[in-house]
C-alpha cells in the first residue's frame, strides 16, 4: 500500500479533482488512470451497473461543458476530442462504487486514495468556511470598537486643540473721560448768547 501511496499522493488526485455543476468530481479518463484499467472498461462496467450509479454518483458533461473543460485544463483534441461519447464525471460516492464494480486490487486500493483526497478537501473547505465566519466576526467587532473610537476621538479632540488666547491688557492707562457734545446742541447755546 505504501509503495501505491508514494506513486499516486493524495495531492496528486486532489489536482485532479474538478468542480462541475457544483460538485467535486474526477472525469472518467482520470479515474480509469487511477484505477488501472482504460476508461472504456470502466465506462463498461459501469454502464452493466447503472442502477449503481444515481445522478449523485455520476453524471454525463454536455458537450458546452466538456468544450469548457477542454479549455480551461488546455488538453487537446488528440487526448479527449477522439472520443466518441460525452466524459462521465464521477463524484466522490460514485468513485468508491466504480472501484466496487471493477473489483481489481488495484481499484480497490486506490479508490481509499481517492476518498481520502476528497475527504481532505472537504476538511479544507470547512477549515475555510471556519476561517471566513471568523473574519466576519472580527470585521463586525471592529467596525463596533470603530464606531466607539471615532466618538472617543470627537470627545478628546477639543482637549487637543490649544486654549482659546485670553483678551490682552493694554499697556498704560486710560482716562475715562464724559464725551464731549459735538453737534447742534452745542451751536444752539452759541447762538443764545
Amino acid at each position: 500500500m505504501e509503495d501505491e501511496e508514494s506513486l499516486v499522493p493524495v495531492g496528486h488526485i486532489e489536482s485532479i479533482i474538478l468542480v462541475i455543476r457544483a460538485h467535486k468530481v474526477i472525469l472518467d479518463a482520470d479515474l480509469a488512470e487511477l484505477y488501472g484499467v482504460e476508461t472504456k472498461i470502466l465506462n463498461k462496467a459501469v454502464k452493466r451497473h447503472l442502477d449503481r450509479f444515481p445522478e449523485d454518483f455520476m453524471f454525463q458533461l454536455t458537450t458546452e461543458e466538456a468544450e469548457n473543460l477542454r479549455f480551461q485544463i488546455g488538453t487537446s483534441r488528440r487526448t479527449h476530442g477522439g472520443r466518441r461519447y460525452l466524459p462521465y464525471a464521477f463524484t466522490e460516492h460514485g468513485a468508491l462504487m466504480a472501484a466496487n464494480i471493477l473489483k481489481s486490487k488495484t481499484a480497490v486500493s486506490m479508490s481509499i486514495y481517492v476518498v481520502r483526497a476528497f475527504i481532505r478537501m472537504r476538511e479544507e473547505l470547512t477549515s475555510r468556511r471556519d476561517l471566513e465566519e471568523r473574519l466576519d466576526q472580527i470585521e463586525k467587532i471592529l467596525l463596533v470598537h470603530d464606531a466607539q473610537l471615532k466618538e472617543l476621538f470627537e470627545k478628546i479632540r477639543p482637549l487637543l486643540l490649544p486654549p482659546p488666547e485670553k483678551p490682552r491688557k493694554k499697556i498704560g492707562f486710560e482716562v475715562k473721560e464724559p464725551k464731549a457734545r459735538y453737534g447742534k446742541a452745542g451751536k444752539k447755546s452759541q447762538t443764545e448768547t
